[in-house]
Order: structure tokens, then sequence, then C-alpha cells
């Protein structure tokens, strides 16, 4: 058995976590995320302003503080903390371990940046492309005696694959060993998101005030793994929580890393007691013949004012200041002007702020004096000169650089992983992996699904490229949609339901959890039922009832988009994918919810017709 934990789900994660996660209890492999497709872009501005830096200093941190702490217990620490800088991490770290008269072998592993072949590849534009590189440089790094191991941009679930594969010798094509590694890389690589963070089911918990532990995995030589944390933390672990990780920002049933593809429709979750889930089941198959490159651009410059509104009158209130504020900027007009009236307000209330609403004109250019100075003067200026009660939520502000994602995708023979070892000697991982053999984990040509699992090679959370479109159209609203007709969606349940069942309009959240997130432009929603009770009946009823269009219906934003629905009975689980929801991703998106990770809560939120033997 190999135990692996992990100590950061994202670049801002706990400090405290690497300290926990060593003192608290046994461990092998220690583990930290740090990277994101948003966290490339603010490391390609860190290294923008100082070549030195392009990597999680966060990570720099915690070493110094732990690294003595982590090589008295034997526990290897590998993380992607590199970023776009690897070796620039490595080098402060032997300067930091010196200074406190350490001695750890470090190694990286680097390779991904594709940067000085940029616009050779076709990324034109670029500030950063990286690809994403498997589980085999860090194994290679492993096996010659590495202490430490930083990467940059490998794959989330890659950092506990490499020290399975090193640790028990498994070859490229083990593929379901690789697989059950894989997935419970991606369990446990958003930190307590397996142990009940952003769990729409905490209330079953009772959540106090202990930070809710970090997740391990006790792997097994056949790749199968225990879910579990550490004895007196707070959290809990339970099939429903490691299920809610998950199905949480992936796709399709196939689930493609750069090393295999894990088949997600295989996953089997049973207790395996207090705060103790077993993976089981997992089969794999061969990896995509093309890595994914993530590749950040910088797309302008943008701003936003929010008008609050009070009292009556609000639509008409509303009407006026856009008038204003267009007719202000018409000698300049701003590429992008995005107009969102959120009425929160409520009738004959009781406090000033439940009786308001907020009108946000969010707007973007190339140029940062079109959005600047020119914008919010604009607004200002109308302080007395608008509607009753004008006010704003906040002062002017200068216009700010925004990044747009998007993925491309390149042969692999493209990339060189490449690991430098603690010796300073170098060895080149050579891409051994049997893929093109013309099944699902294949990407077809056009980048699109074929209904039997996702496209491309990504970070762990996969996802297809999103739709291509200029910013304005990206932050347009979406049309309109019909609410669903309740008599007529209740007489169609009833019609299939056993007689004398009666039927009830209740929120979806009655007993389906949600987890929802981003993958670029796309957003992700993971769809899973209380199995307590009635299990099968309620995965019947929830993979028949999600449909794409039923999708559309709950969430009118989505109308107009491209929606598909894939169903994971074995987990008791939908997953949707709304392509094109986040416009141009996170950095770029004005949605209210620009990551969409309360998409799900607001789906649970609307009102369904069930039938009572399904409570």
């Amino acid at each position: 058995m190999l135990r692996v934990g992990n100590c950061s789900g994202f670049y801002g994660d706990r400090l405290s976590a690497m300290r926990e996660m060593l003192e608290g209890g046994e461990l092998d492999v220690l583990t930290g995320d740090y990277l994101a497709e948003l966290t490339m872009l603010i490391l390609g501005r860190d290294r923008m302003k100082d070549p030195t830096l392009g990597y999680a200093r966060t990570f720099l941190r915690q070493a110094e503080e732990c690294m003595g702490l982590a090589l008295e217990r034997g526990v290897k620490l590998v993380s992607n903390a590199g970023g776009l800088n690897p070796s620039g991490l490595a080098e402060r770290l032997r300067e930091t371990a010196s200074a406190l008269g350490l001695a750890p072998r470090i190694a990286y592993v680097h390779g991904d940046d594709l940067m000085p072949r940029a616009a050779d590849l076709g990324f034109t534009g670029a500030l950063t492309a990286n690809a994403y590189l498997g589980a085999f440089g860090i194994a290679a790094a492993l096996r010659a005696g590495a202490d430490i191991v930083v990467t940059g941009r490998v794959t989330d679930a890659s950092v506990v694959v490499g020290p399975a594969a090193a640790h028990f010798g498994w070859e490229r094509t083990a593929y379901d060993e690789l697989a059950g590694a894989m997935v419970a890389g991606h369990v446990i690589e958003c930190g307590a998101h397996a142990t009940g963070g952003n769990f729409s089911g905490f209330r079953a918990f009772a959540p106090d005030p202990t930070p809710l532990g970090f997740p391990l995995a006790e792997i097994a030589a056949d790749g199968s793994s225990v879910i579990t944390k550490h004895d007196g933390t707070g959290g809990t672990v339970t099939t429903d929580t490691v299920t809610a990780q998950l199905v949480y920002e992936v796709q399709a049933q196939a689930y493609l890393g750069p090393d295999v593809t894990a088949r997600l429709d295989t996953v089997e979750l049973t207790p395996d007691g207090e705060d103790r889930v077993r993976v089981s089941g997992v089969r794999g198959e061969a990896p995509p013949d093309r890595l994914k490159v993530c590749v950040n651009e910088l797309g302008g410059f943008r701003n936003t004012v929010e008008f609050v509104l009070v009292g009556l009158d609000i639509d008409a209130k509303a009407d006026w200041v856009r008038m204003q504020m267009d007719a202000a900027l018409a000698a300049h007009p701003p590429a992008s002007v995005t107009w969102t009236l959120a009425r929160t307000d409520r009738e004959d209330a009781a406090t000033e702020e439940a009786a308001s609403c907020r009108l946000r004109c969010s707007v973007a250019d190339r140029s940062p004096d079109v959005v600047g100075r020119t914008f919010t003067a604009a607004a200002v200026e109308l302080g007395l000169a608008s509607y009753p009660g004008f006010t704003l939520t906040a002062p002017p502000a200068p216009a700010t650089p925004y990044g747009v994602y998007r993925p491309a995708f390149v042969p692999r023979a493209e990339v060189t992983h490449t690991v430098v070892h603690p010796d300073g000697s170098t060895e080149h991982i050579p891409d051994e992996a049997t893929s093109g053999g013309g099944g699902d984990a294949v990407p077809p040509a056009d980048g699109r699904s074929d209904g039997a699992g996702p496209t491309v090679v990504g970070s762990g959370r996969m996802g297809r490229p999103a739709p291509s479109s200029s910013p304005a159209a990206a932050a347009a609203p979406a049309p309109a949609a019909a609410a669903p007709d309740a008599a007529t969606e209740a007489a169609k349940v009833a019609e299939s339901a056993p007689p004398d069942t009666v039927t009830r309009r209740l929120p979806l959240g009655t007993f389906v959890h949600a987890r929802s997130g981003d993958k670029g432009g796309d957003a992700n929603i993971g769809l899973w039922v209380d199995r307590s009770q009635k299990a099968e009946e309620r995965t019947a009823w929830l993979t028949k009832f999600v449909t794409p269009e039923r999708v559309k219906e709950l969430l009118p934003e989505a109308a107009g988009l491209d929606v598909e629905v894939y169903p994971l009975p074995n987990l008791g689980a939908v997953n949707v994918v709304v392509h094109g929801l986040l416009g141009e991703g996170v950095a770029a998106s004005t949605r209210f919810d620009p990551q969409g990770k309360a998409l799900g809560e607001w789906l649970r939120s609307r009102h369904v017709s069930i039938t009572g033997d399904l409570l």
C-alpha cells in the first residue's frame, strides 16, 4: 500500500495544510496541486515582471517550514508548483534547504513549456502555452531517489499517479492500474473537496469551526484505493463527498489523461469504515494520440461599475441610466458592453438593502483608455443628473487587463518530457504509450465528442475546446427560455408513475446533490442522487429526467447553447456540460458566477415534478 496525501487544491489554499498533513498521521508521499488555467495566466504575468518568477511562491513558503519535517518522516514531496519555471523553483528550494542546513534530493520535470516554439506551433500571441504532461517523469525522479519533485504543467492527477507507478513498478500499458490511480488522484487533487468542502449535503455532517481535513489515498498494487483523512481532522469522507469530487469538472464517461483513459462508468464506491471509502473496479484504456495545450493570451482591458437601484420603478430607473451611459460612451464605444440587472429587491422591504438591486455595466476593449477614466467618468458625472437614489457600490477604478484561455492540441511527438535529477543529470521520458488504436480514447479531428467520452487531454479536469466567440458575444445574456410548464410536466411524470402515486413540485435538490465548475468557457455540473434509500429508483429517475432540453428549461441562461448529458449510473449520477456558458473563460468572463461554482446549487433549487415513491 502507498499512502498519498494532498495539501493544496489551488494556488491560495490553506498554508498550514502541509504541516497538518505531515504531523497528522502516516504518509509516504505528500502532493500539492497549485495550477489551473487562470493560475497559468497569473504566473505568466508574474514572469513578465520578473523572469525569475513564474512558480507558486506559497509552496516555497510551505517547504521552508516543512521540508525538515518531511525528511525526518521519510515523506516525499511532489507538486506541480513549478508552474512556468520549475527549474527556478528547484533552485530556490536548494537555496532554502542550504540555509536550513538540510540536503534534500531535489528533482524537477519540464518540457511542457512550448512558448519558445509558440509561433511555429500556431500559438501566435500567446502569453503562456503549456502542454499537459503525464506521470512518468515524476516516477523516474522518485525511482532515482528524489525527496522533492516539482514539475511544470502536469495533469492534476499525475502528482498521484507518478508516485504510485514508481512504487509499484507499473509499466506504461498497465492501463487498469494507472486508471485506478488516476481516479484516486482526481478525488484528492482538490483538497478539502473530498472531505466535505463545497458539498451540497454539508448539513449531514454537522459542520463546526474545525478546519476541514485534507484527504489521502491508500493506493494498492492493483490501482484500487481507499480515500480517507487523518483522524481528528474536520469534515467527513463518505461515498457522497467522494462522488462530489469524482464528477467535478469532468465531461463524459471516458476521462482522458496523457498516460491513460479512465472509464468513469466502471468506478465502484463502497464504504470501508468511518471516513473511509473504497474505490475499485476502474478500467483503463489507451490515452489519446495528442496532448492538450493550455494557451493563455492577453485579451485586452476591462472595467465595471455597479449602480444601486432602490425602491419603486426599478425597470424605469435601469432604462434611464442605461440610455444615459450609452449616449455618454457613443463617441468612443467599448468593444463589449454588458448590462446585468440583478433583481434582489423585495416589495415593502424592512431594510434599505432588502429594497435594493444592482445594475452592473461591464465593458471590455483592447485599449485601456476606452474602458478607463473615459468609462468611469461617464458614470460618476451622472451622480446628480440621473435616477432618484443614484449611488454606486464602489469608487471608480482603473481598467485592468484580462486574459483569454483557449485549448490547443499537439501531437505527442512535439513535446519532450524531461527530468532533471538531483545530481543534475537529464533524462528524457520516452512516449511509449500505445495510443491511436481506434478506441474511444482517441479524440476526433474536430475536437467534438462522439458521445463515448470527452475529446481532449486536460488538467485532470477534462474538456473540449470552448466555442470561439468575441468578448461581446460571450458576454451577451442568453435568450430567455420559457420556464417548465408545471402542469404539463406533472402530467408526464404522473403517466409513468405507479398507480396511486402522488406527484409533488419540489426542489430538484430534495434528494439530488450537485457539484459544478468550469473548464475554459464550458460549465460542468455533476448531479447524483442520495442513495441512502431507493438508490436504484432514484438513479433510474435521474438518468431519464436530466436531458439537454431539461437543463435548458431549468437553467434559462443555457438556452441556445450546446448542452451534453452523460449518464454514470454506477455512481447514481449524470454529468452535464454546458458549452460556452462562461464565454472565454474565468479570466475574461463578466458573468455573475464566472467559474460556474454555484451553478449546481441554482439547479438544485429549481422546482420539478417528483413522484412520491421516490421520497
